[in-house]
């Protein structure tokens, strides 16, 4: 037995017995008994229950590559390349990164779980399987590095219309690549360019959005997060459902961009920045200081207003901007 087909048997949410999982799979009960195990250590939370028998405490369903495509529009299924959907990878960002020769534009790879899943900086992004959303997208453009500014920022709107097509409204941006929902992080954007700086080149543009989360990952997060179980009193999307979401506005939005630039997400970006008339506490090449948030310039850098009351810009690459408690 797998742990993918583990995870599949469990996830109705019932608790079924160690005896009938170890029967239908034609295995030993210490063979489920060593699945069970790594599932947990991959941060699923499987519960033993008194009397025998495992159970997930919430139904779940595993992502299915040939069900998000027949969700999306036909027109913007016509426009998606590759569409890919594995149980375990290193990272989807590091999976498309390494087959860009091959690729067609707007090919996507999805998965369950990744076990070098990373955000920004270089961060470690917590990826359970079954729980969540891990996907990345590689999109072409001839313009180079330069017409790219403010990516991030438009991937940003481009997620809160996915989470608006499945009736969730109340998150927001944080500049420059985290969505949140109750001054938690409910997901990021990852943005890795290669080619040319003037020429022909290629982002890579990885999403995480938490779905749901058990509380030890919580814990080990090292910031506030949650999860769309959260924002939406315990009724999450179907995982199938947000997906096929984030992968149709993923793909009109990065025609757009292509063809706009973030001009064309400005004035979204603005109506949903939660850094704007803020308090806040920034650390980059100036040291560390406090200023007010005074929404993004054309490029999508971000603007401040310091304490004598200058407007300056900082730069995603170079900054740290947390909300000031002072």
């Amino acid at each position: 037995m797998l742990a993918r087909d583990l995870l599949e048997a469990l996830a109705g949410g019932d608790a079924v017995s160690g005896a009938v999982l170890a029967k239908k799979a034609g295995v030993t009960r210490a063979a489920v008994w060593k699945q069970i195990e790594a599932l947990r250590l991959k941060g699923v939370p499987v519960e033993a229950k008194v009397g025998g028998g495992y159970r997930l405490p919430w139904p779940t369903e595993l992502l299915d590559g040939q069900r998000i495509r027949a969700a999306l529009p036909p027109a913007t299924s016509a426009g998606v390349g590759m569409l890919e959907v594995h149980w375990e990878i290193d990272s989807t960002s590091s999976e498309l990164a390494r087959r860009i020769p091959v690729l067609d534009d707007l090919a996507f790879v999805i998965a369950e779980s990744q076990s070098a899943g990373r955000g920004r900086r270089g961060r470690p992004w917590l990826s359970p399987p079954g729980m969540n959303l891990y996907l990345s997208v590689l999109k072409r453009f001839d313009g180079g590095f330069a017409s790219l500014s403010g990516l991030s920022l438009a991937v940003g709107v481009m997620l809160i219309r996915a989470l608006g097509e499945v009736g969730i409204r109340t998150p927001g941006l944080k500049w420059p690549n985290d969505v949140l929902a109750g001054n938690a992080k409910l997901a990021g954007i990852l943005v890795e360019l290669s080619g040319e700086y003037s020429g022909p080149c290629a982002a890579v543009i990885g999403v995480g959005v938490n779905i749901r989360l058990p509380d030890d990952l919580h814990e080990r997060a090292g910031q506030p997060i949650t999860d769309l179980a959260s924002v939406t009193g315990g009724d999450p999307p179907g995982r199938n459902r947000f997906a096929s979401a984030v992968v149709a506005e993923l793909t009109e939005g990065l025609r757009t961009f292509e063809r706009h630039g973030f001009a064309a997400f400005a004035d979204e970006y603005a109506a949903n920045d939660l850094l704007r008339g803020e308090s806040l506490r920034i650390i980059d090449p100036r040291g560390e200081y406090i200023a007010v948030g005074e929404g993004v310039d054309e490029r999508g850098a971000l603007r401040v207003r310091l304490a004598d009351g200058e407007l300056v810009t900082v730069d995603s690459a170079e900054v740290s901007v947390r909300r000031s408690t002072t």
